[in-house]
């Protein structure tokens, strides 16, 4: 006898199940009150259990992302250099690399030999002229030796145009002041990078010279404007001619330069600093060729050390991981290698990783929640009373051109230009940057695109482009739990949701507000609307500037007004966003929170990361973004809702004064 299933019983086999939480109740810190460390709360448990590893200067959420990509792609790139792919083809350009590099045995056998010859081409200059068609040769072939760097890029006040950018790179350590000050963790890095560059010399075949080049590059260093001043767009544009940059440094053969890499004389250029140019003329005509020499030397062992022998490896890894960021151990050999196949072939790489871990379905979905907080920002920018009508008017009209990048690029980019060998590990990865370069350079004169991404699709990332008036979101920060196809919109909206929210928002940041809808350096705000802007920002520079971090310095307001800007406003907006997307409705009640409990909780969740000393000694100085615990709670400091959702009350440290709170929109 035939059975026969009722109609409710199909319905419920074929039901979506419901959706999870979002959550996880396990890694909460319920010893601590939300409304006291609300970073603490949400995330106490998991950092108790999860230990910063000997191999990190920090662990937290993205860092388990990162890790979980790290193993997808390992699983593609042995595979690719297991399988006999086509000559040519990307399988087999990164699964060569990958060979290359994992081959140690080869490397070290090498030791010092990859990078001989050109350690020998600077060591054989015996004049000055010598000196300045060896640069001219450097910048050409991207020896990793060339003191200034000449590139594409958008014209700022007219960025549908690619000019030439020029800048200088001068200094070895990732800020100025750590020449410049006075203060003893200053003093010591700097004594222990005199130790480092004799150690490299040294490993080379050279002789001493850690002291002469601290000095040379602290004269440069001191020409440097401070992080902070650099924030200001109209700052870096100084836009001149050919004539105009032979002017601020006419010991360079600048023609040669332009000619040598097949850049029309008479395009654009812009000088971000012509200070260090002027500079940079200055020691090309003054400083000792010994001197010049001895640095040009030390730039290219340091360019090439991570992907030399041991000697250079380790001790690289000893001066900037473990001094410089408290780092105890380096990466696992495969980890290495996967990083530096991404880092030189990533669209290659990319292709395959979002073939396999990345769904049309998670590019529809992303879709929705982008024009869902493109609607309620259009809605909120639209009610600000404080904003003038021409104001708002042109607000919007940039809202409405901001686009979003999802995933992947649209169209791929060709390797066809790269050789990568087995056998030849550095000259493949030279291949990869000249071909890199080439691709760059080859833009300039030309109207801009918008093909390009600025990360490859595994990266744990994401970015928004003034001059394109775009953001990117890839592949990789798009995994669970920052973004759950199976979770409820709650958690969604407060982690990715958030994320979407901080991107668009850097549109309207104390940088990207300088911008206009086509992306072009252009003040588009009246007098009055921008004096009220600038007291809003002001308010989050005072706020962070206050901050104990609990390491002896506090955040730097100027330097993160950006990122905490692009916190703030983001998350207000993903808030209003999720509560736009239930018409009304209330969110479900899941695992004994509230939506609004579980939006939040997703949120600080975002920033559930803890760091060593050292590590975030270093990000004060040098870091726009804030510390992940003040990411989270300095945020929540500032929103009604937040304080609504889990009963916090005036005078909870959670709780910032009414008339101290910072708002945006």
């Amino acid at each position: 006898m035939r059975s026969s299933l009722s109609l409710l019983t199909i319905s419920l086999l074929f039901a979506a199940p419901p959706p999870k939480s979002g959550i996880d109740t396990t890694n909460f810190d319920t010893t601590c009150k939300p409304c006291d460390d609300f970073w603490r709360f949400a995330n106490g448990g998991w950092m108790d259990r999860n230990p910063i590893p000997a191999t990190q200067s920090g662990w937290g959420t993205m860092s388990v992302v990162r890790e979980g990509n790290k193993e997808r792609i390992r699983v593609i790139l042995e595979a690719a250099a297991l399988a006999k792919n086509a000559p040519g083809s990307n399988e087999q350009k990164i699964g060569d690399l990958y060979a290359a590099c994992m081959d140690t045995a080869r490397i070290e056998k090498l030791g010092a030999q990859p990078i001989a010859a050109n350690l020998a081409r600077i060591g054989a200059i015996d004049s000055r002229a010598q000196l300045k068609s060896a640069l001219v040769e450097f910048l050409r072939e991207g020896r990793g030796a060339a003191p200034v760097g000449i590139s594409g890029s958008p014209d700022m006040k007219n960025s549908r145009e690619i000019i030439a950018a020029v800048r200088v790179s001068g200094i070895s350590l990732s800020d100025r002041d750590f020449y410049l000050k006075d203060d003893e963790r200053s003093k010591s890095i700097r004594a222990e990078f005199v130790r480092h560059v004799d150690a490299q010399l040294k490993h080379a075949g050279l002789g001493a010279g850690g002291e002469t080049l601290l000095a040379f590059e602290t004269a440069t260093a001191a020409v440097m404007p401070a992080r902070a001043h650099m924030r200001d767009p109209y700052a870096r544009y100084n836009k001149k001619d050919l004539a105009g940059l032979a002017a601020l440094a006419p010991e360079f053969d600048w023609k040669a330069a332009f000619t040598a890499l097949k850049i029309s004389h008479n395009t654009p250029i812009n000088v971000a600093v012509p200070k260090t140019l002027e500079h940079f003329n200055k020691q090309l005509a003054e400083a000792p060729l010994e001197t010049w020499k001895l640095w040009l030397q030390w730039r290219v062992i340091n360019a090439a050390a991570p992907n030399l022998s041991a000697g250079f490896a380790d001790e690289k890894f000893r001066f900037f991981s473990t001094v410089l960021n408290g780092t105890r151990e380096p990466l696992p050999r495969w980890q290495r290698c996967s990083d530096t196949v991404d880092s030189a072939l990533g669209f290659a790489l990319g292709q395959v990783f979002v073939k396999k871990h990345f769904p049309p379905t998670a590019k529809v979905r992303m879709n929705v929640l982008v024009e869902n907080l493109r609607a309620t920002l259009s809605e909120e920018i639209g009610k600000q009373e404080w904003m003038d009508p021409a104001t708002r008017k042109n607000a919007i009209a940039k809202l409405s051109a901001f686009e979003a990048k999802i995933g992947y690029p649209d169209q791929w980019r060709s390797y066809s230009d790269v050789a990568i060998q087995r056998d030849a590990f550095v000259e493949s990865l030279r291949s990869a940057s000249l071909a890199t370069r080439r691709y760059g350079l080859a833009k300039i004169g030309k109207p801009a695109d918008r093909i390009d991404w600025g990360m490859t699709p595994p990266t744990v990332n994401a970015y928004y482009n003034p001059p394109k008036n775009e953001s990117a979101f890839p592949a990789g920060i798009l995994q669970p739990p920052l973004f759950d196809m199976e979770a409820d919109d709650a958690v969604n909206y407060g982690a990715i949701g958030a994320v979407i929210g901080h991107e668009m928002g850097h549109g309207f940041d104390d940088q990207g507000s300088k911008y206009d809808f086509s992306g072009n350096l252009k003040n588009w705000w009246t007098p009055e609307d921008r004096k009220k802007f600038e007291t809003r920002t002001q308010c989050v520079i005072e706020q962070f500037n206050e901050i104990d971090t609990g390491v002896g310095l506090r955040h730097n307001g100027r330097l993160v007004v950006g990122e905490a800007l692009g916190d703030l406003g983001g998350l207000a907006l993903a808030y209003r966003a999720y509560k736009r997307s239930l018409n009304g409705q209330p969110g479900p009640v899941l695992d004994g929170y509230t939506a609004d409990q579980r939006f939040f909780l997703a949120f600080a969740r975002l920033w559930g990361s803890q760091s060593r000393t050292e590590a975030m000694l270093m990000r004060l100085q040098t870091d726009p973004h804030p510390i992940a615990r003040w990411r989270a709670n300095a945020t929540l400091m500032n929103m009604p809702e937040f304080h609504q959702a889990f009963s916090c009350k005036r005078g909870d440290p959670m709780v910032r004064e009414p008339e101290k709170q910072c708002k945006l929109w």
